[in-house]
């Protein structure tokens, strides 16, 4: 099967999916890209726009799996705008959804986390954290996730440990990287319920 993994970070949701299919990695940041490349070597890593590339290549791909960037979305939100930060909800998550619903043809799941809004298009399910949208038929779960209290507040070593990835000596931002990856049970989980029919 042909995977693309849009906006992939280190490849949380990736982790568990095993090495049988052919997974394409679309990162804009080229030393997270590095990252994933350590973690995942052979698949295919791409260092780029993710919302582009989607346009340009879904027909390549028979799932796909996409991951746009939370923060505007976040409950969190609320504390940047609260400081004087003024951010829009980036809308890139919604052109996904409705593109993938209208024209792609094979399987997809898109994933944010669970907003400070209403969402304007209610997700399949809610997993974990997080929204997921997709053409297949997902049920609510959550995981137990190794840890007290809320996610800002773990260590790199915790979440190298929940998570089970060990990031190469010397990486920048690693509590940051780990912070923002998927949970690895929860992309296994969405994994198996999309396949399973």
């Amino acid at each position: 099967m042909k995977i693309l993994n849009l906006y992939a970070g280190i490849g949380g949701n990736r982790k568990l999916w095993g090495d049988e299919h052919e997974v394409t990695a679309v990162e804009s940041e080229q030393y997270i890209a590095d990252v994933y490349k350590t973690l995942y070597p052979n698949d295919t890593v791409v260092v780029g726009d993710a919302h582009q590339y989607l346009l340009d290549h879904y027909k390549e791909f028979d799932f796909i799996w996409s991951s746009p960037p939370c923060p505007t979305h976040s409950r969190m939100s609320t504390v940047s705008v609260a400081r004087g930060r003024r951010k829009y909800p980036d809308m890139s998550l919604y052109q996904e959804i409705i593109w993938l619903q209208h024209f792609f043809k094979g399987d997809w799941v898109v994933e944010n986390v669970t907003p400070y809004y209403t969402p304007l298009i209610p997700p399949t399910a809610v997993v974990e954290r997080h929204y997921v949208w997709s053409n297949k038929k997902i049920d609510d779960k959550t995981f137990k996730r190794g840890y007290d209290g809320p996610i800002n507040h773990q260590t790199v070593d915790t979440l190298s440990s929940v998570y089970g990835i060990k990031l190469p000596e010397g990486t920048k931002n690693q509590r940051k990287l780990l912070r923002n990856a998927v949970l690895p049970e929860m992309g296994a989980y969405v994994f198996k319920e999309v396949f399973s029919e």
